[in-house]
């Protein structure tokens, strides 16, 4: 049985970050990151979809630790790739990585004060014995999706296609577009970007959406002050000053939209002026039902969302699909918001492409035992953004939803790692975060997100409260705040085992 310290689980950007976090402030204890498919990478090397990238800028996208030096801030799918696999192999993170090692059960024995993790090995031969392995603390960076399964959503009469469907979580590498038409069904991010990349090589492609979502331009190369000062400051400099002033521009605009909702939105929908095919009004096919950042603000570098419209290669149809026929589909299309002026309308096509996003899951699938009993991190709350009530040296990376997801990942794993210190200060071997007896609270929403995808899975992600530490994250400033000031040392349970404490215990192993 192979044992460390401590074993993370997911060598994606929370996996390899996490890793970074520990070698650096802990570089005493032993680790190994257990990754399920055969590359590193997590979400950037699942979705291979024409044209992905990110949906928030690298400087606060990106590790703070690893400067971002393309000239864009908005990051390739393949570019992002690179970054993490030149991170992982710069900070000799790569040489802890088992690849396809897929994590199915782990259990918490109070006896040994260890986790012992059931993990199938993916390269072995059919049949062969689950491997066994055993960690003191255990660190689950497996992201908030189902990998293996998208959002299941109901298109009538899907089934009578005759093309070809495709999800872009499971894109074929085959999928030939050129001089086809193609429908996207979905209105998120992916669809976005999926429509000026597929337009460079299809005849038409064609938006299908049920509603609108906001879309703002933004420049895919850096301001011209930025471009000047980076050819004077070292990376050193330049990459957190690059961090902190976006950090503190998407807080001041989520504050703005949350404190002026009407505001924004006639700011966001009047951006739109002059940027539209005369034959697609604003309304209704870009004025979202909800204001901004009750769902994510979704982006186009350049325009180039915008530039496919008005090329007439692309375009956008919002409406309800009735039915899927053998070579299209047939809508009823929503002509104005709220006046009732419908119509149908037949969407021939080749390629129908359902971007409807994601299905929430935690934990990758993962059963998890303490003592016996079965326990499910979305049944338990979440202590300060980072361990779960009741799992014993248990961490969960989660990132932010609204904002860049690395930011989140990394205010999470300091706090975990801050833990790790007081334990070793107090010859500790267990930690358990437990609610006060006597002490009531109010559960809240982890989410406020009203995105299908959210809605649908929110019972499925951890649980939050009206009190700290089980709050719900607040915002990146005062959560790096906490990270790294903060009191860490309220409603936890620590154990001192029989044995050694956490750092004796490391130098006599």
């Amino acid at each position: 049985m192979a044992s460390f310290d401590v074993i993370i689980i997911g060598a994606g950007l929370g996996g390899i970050n996490s890793a970074y976090r520990l070698q650096q402030q802990l570089p005493h204890l032993s680790y190994a990151i257990l990754e399920t498919r055969d590359k590193i990478g997590g979400t950037w090397d699942l979705f291979r979809y024409p044209g992905i990238r990110s949906d928030s800028d690298l400087d606060t996208y990106g590790f703070a630790w690893k400067p971002w030096n393309q000239p864009s801030p908005i990051g390739k799918g393949a570019e992002i790739l690179n970054y993490m696999k030149e991170a992982a192999a710069e900070q000799g993170i790569d040489r802890h990585i088992e690849l396809r090692r897929q994590l199915r059960s782990a259990s918490w024995s109070s006896e040994k004060q260890r986790w012992t993790l059931t993990v199938d090995d993916q390269s072995a031969a059919e049949g062969r014995r689950p491997l066994l392995y055993s960690a003191r603390f255990l660190l689950l960076c497996t992201g908030y999706f189902d990998f293996h399964q998208p959002l299941e959503t109901v298109i009538p009469g899907l089934e009578n296609f005759q093309g070809h469907v495709v999800h872009p979580q499971f894109w074929p590498e085959d999928l030939d577009y050129a001089g086809k038409n193609v429908v996207v069904v979905g209105s998120g991010a992916t669809a976005i970007t999926l429509l000026p990349a597929l337009a460079e090589k299809a005849a038409r492609v064609t938006m299908l959406q049920r509603s609108p979502s906001y879309i703002v331009e933004i420049p895919s190369n850096r301001s011209g002050r930025d471009s000047w000062l980076s050819r004077f400051l070292p990376s050193w400099i330049l990459h957190p000053w690059r961090r902190l002033i976006s950090m503190l521009w998407s807080r001041y605009i989520f504050l703005s939209c949350q404190a002026h909702p009407e505001k924004a939105r006639e700011r966001l929908i009047g951006m739109l002026d002059g940027k539209l095919p005369p034959h697609l009004p604003v309304n209704p096919h870009f004025t979202p039902s909800y204001f901004p950042y009750d769902q994510r603000v979704t982006l186009t570098p350049d325009g180039d969302f915008f530039k496919c419209l008005r090329s007439g290669k692309g375009d956008v149809k919002t409406g309800v699909v009735k039915q899927v026929v053998t070579d299209g589909i047939l809508v009823q299309t929503t002509t104005k918001e709220g006046d009732g002026d419908n119509e149908d309308l037949f969407l021939g096509a080749d390629i129908i492409v359902t971007a409807t996003g994601l299905k929430i899951q935690i934990g990758g699938g993962i059963t998890f035992e303490v003592d016996g009993k079965s326990v499910s991190p979305s049944d338990q709350l979440l202590w300060r953004g980072s361990m779960m009530q009741g799992m014993p040296n248990f961490g969960l990376m989660l990132g932010y939803t609204s904002i860049s997801y690395t930011l989140g990942l990394d205010a999470a794993v300091l706090i975990f790692c801050r833990v790790l210190k007081l334990m070793e200060r107090k010859k500790a071997t267990t930690v358990i975060p437990r609610v006060d007896p006597g002490v009531t609270l109010s559960l809240r929403p982890y989410d406020n997100l009203t995105s299908t995808y959210v809605l649908r899975g929110i019972h499925l992600l951890p649980k939050v409260a009206d009190k700290a530490p089980w709050l719900p994250r607040s915002s990146i400033l005062s959560d790096y705040w906490a990270a790294h000031f903060g009191r860490i040392d309220t409603c936890l349970e620590m154990i001192k085992g029989e044995g050694p404490g956490l750092q004796e215990r490391k130098k006599t192993s």
